[in-house]
């Protein structure tokens, strides 16, 4: 990537960012970070995200009887990132509807001028935490993300 003007955007923007450092047990043979790995940083990153905007997930299944599943997801893998590097989750909400959420995810290198090496676009259903069917986002979450 010749020109990082769209990370610096993204990196002004952001509502959050995770800081992750990629162990040997997150890689192949070769060092590098083997394809699935990155679904579980994605996952983990909007977890701190909920949690950054005031919603502990375990709350919301408890004490709001929801709970949110992965509905779609587009991953595109840009770069490999390899044993030892330090990257950075970028996690932001581009989209609220009524019973789903649409983030826009990117993971960085942290120091190497934010290269991006893998972009994400991921649509999370609201679920009844009972029924696990299709349930509104509570007024006040969509309040408090948009």
């Amino acid at each position: 990537m010749k020109d990082n003007s769209d990370v610096k955007g993204l990196l002004s923007e952001t509502v959050h960012q995770w800081p992750i450092r990629i162990y040997y047990e997150d890689t192949d043979m070769q060092g590098i970070v083997y394809y699935a790995n990155y679904l579980k940083y994605l996952e983990r990153a909007r977890t701190e995200y909920f949690r950054f905007a005031g919603f502990e997930q375990g709350e919301l299944i408890e004490k709001q009887g929801i709970a949110f599943a992965v509905r779609a997801i587009k991953v595109d893998y840009l770069k490999p990132a390899k044993f030892n590097d330090e990257l950075l989750v970028i996690t932001k909400v581009a989209e609220v509807k009524g019973a789903s959420l649409i983030f826009h995810q990117t993971i960085v290198r942290a120091h190497s001028k934010h290269e991006i090496i893998n972009k994400a676009v991921i649509k999370v259903a609201c679920l009844d935490a009972q029924s696990m069917k299709v349930k509104a986002i509570p007024t006040l979450m969509i309040e408090q993300l948009t």
